[in-house]
């Protein structure tokens, strides 16, 4: 059975790909696409993405549930989750009409930010996808880095940033590396290795993050926040995974 951990990227998707049981495996690839991924001679049976699934009509205080819960968790890293707006506001196709959307479909009022503006284009995608592929709900699962180290890490919140003022920060970067090695669960050479050409290396990090979500997944464990997860109005799931609690 092969997994895949999923970021965005410049160049479209990075996925960390591997057959479970054999580390040797582990390959890195850039696609333009989730579909391309998704549709891989691996057939990856897991896919765990780095970016919201199941998107609200409404915003109700500081975003979805998964997001409220998981906040607490991560310490100085939960500006990381950033709080997802309403279905519409996500479809918009100019950031001052996302803003007015956003607003007048979030309690207390809320705008969007440029960041979070950014990466609709990427939500749109998966969003479209599950809801045009249905069969493909069952085998994609909503991760979030920060909460994936949080496991790796015993449920303890990082101390150091992954990137500083938009660039990467070495040593947050290391820590995150340690992490990854220490799990067991990849190859070193992975890990050690340079991002391909249309991804940075935090795109790669966090593809390996998800990477070891997907793992436990396929093999019985995994845990959501909420359990169990919610649904949004098209029947998409809403919860965020990572790995299942620290023993």
């Amino acid at each position: 059975m092969w997994v895949a951990g999923v970021d965005g990227c410049r160049a479209g998707w990075i996925a960390a790909l591997m057959e479970v049981g054999n580390p040797a495996s582990a390959r890195i690839v850039v696609a333009p696409t989730l579909a391309a991924i998704a549709d891989a001679p691996e057939q990856p049976a897991v896919i765990a993405i780095d970016m919201p699934i199941g998107l609200p009509e409404r915003t109700n205080g500081s975003g979805r549930i998964p997001e409220q819960l998981i906040r607490p968790l991560l310490g100085q890293r939960q500006s990381s989750v950033f709080a997802i707006p309403s279905r519409q506001a996500v479809y918009a196709a100019e950031y001052g009409e996302a803003c007015w959307i956003a607003l007048a479909t979030s309690d207390p009022p809320r705008k969007v930010s440029r960041q979070g503006f950014n990466i609709f284009p990427k939500i749109r995608e998966i969003d479209a996808l599950l809801r045009s592929r249905p069969a493909l709900i069952d085998r994609v699962f909503e991760v979030h880095p920060e909460l994936a180290f949080w496991a790796l890490n015993g449920g303890q919140a990082l101390d150091q940033p992954k990137k500083v003022k938009g660039a990467p920060y070495e040593p947050g970067m290391r820590l995150r590396r340690a992490l990854l090695s220490a799990s067991g669960l990849l190859p070193e050479t992975i890990i050690a290795s340079s991002p391909p050409k249309g991804a940075a290396a935090d795109d790669l990090l966090d593809a390996l993050a998800g990477l070891t979500v997907a793992l436990d997944l396929a093999t019985g464990g995994g845990q959501s926040f909420p359990d169990p997860p919610g649904r949004d109005a098209h029947g998409l799931p809403v919860a965020i995974w990572t790995l299942r609690k620290p023993s």
